[in-house]
C-alpha cells in the first residue's frame, strides 16, 4: 500500500476516534448535568414503550410542569391572577420573549417567569410578591 494512502487512512481513523470520544463525553456530561434531586416513595415503573412524541422519557423531569426543588422548597406553576400579573410584568421586561412557564421561586424571589428571547437565548425574570421585576438571569 502507498505510504501516503496509509497516512491519510490513519489520520482519518484517529480523527474519527477523537470526535467520537468528544461526542460521547459531551452526552455523558450533559446527562449528568441534567439530573435533578427528587425523592419519591412510590417505586419507579418500568416500561419498554417509548415516550410519546414531544414528551420526556418516563421518569424524566419535564420543566414545563414545574416542580423544581431547591432549598427544601418545591416550585409550583402559577395560575389565575398571579400568573396573569407575573407574565405581564415579565413581558414588559423582556418584550421580545416568549413565555415558557411561570412559577413560584425556590431561590429567593417570590415568582419567576422562564422565557425564550427572539434570538433563541433563555432568560428567567425574577419578581417580588408585588409582581415587580427584581432582576433577570440569563439561561434557566
Amino acid at each position: 500500500m502507498n505510504p501516503l494512502r496509509k497516512a491519510v487512512i490513519g489520520t482519518v481513523l484517529v480523527g474519527s476516534t477523537v470526535l467520537g470520544g468528544a461526542v460521547g463525553a459531551t452526552l455523558v456530561g450533559s446527562a449528568g448535568a441534567a439530573e435533578t434531586t427528587t425523592s419519591s416513595t412510590a417505586p419507579a415503573a418500568s416500561s419498554s414503550a417509548p415516550a410519546p412524541a414531544g414528551q420526556p422519557p418516563q421518569g424524566a423531569h419535564d420543566p414545563s410542569q414545574g416542580g423544581h426543588q431547591a432549598n427544601g422548597i418545591t416550585e409550583t406553576l402559577l395560575t389565575g391572577d398571579a400568573k396573569t400579573k407575573a407574565e405581564a410584568a415579565a413581558t414588559a421586561a423582556v418584550p421580545d420573549g416568549t413565555i415558557e412557564r411561570s412559577e413560584t421561586d425556590a431561590e429567593g424571589a417570590a415568582y419567576e417567569v422562564h422565557m425564550t428571547k427572539s434570538d433563541g437565548s433563555e432568560v428567567t425574570v425574577k419578581l417580588d410578591s408585588s409582581f415587580n421585576v427584581t432582576g433577570t438571569e440569563q439561561g434557566r
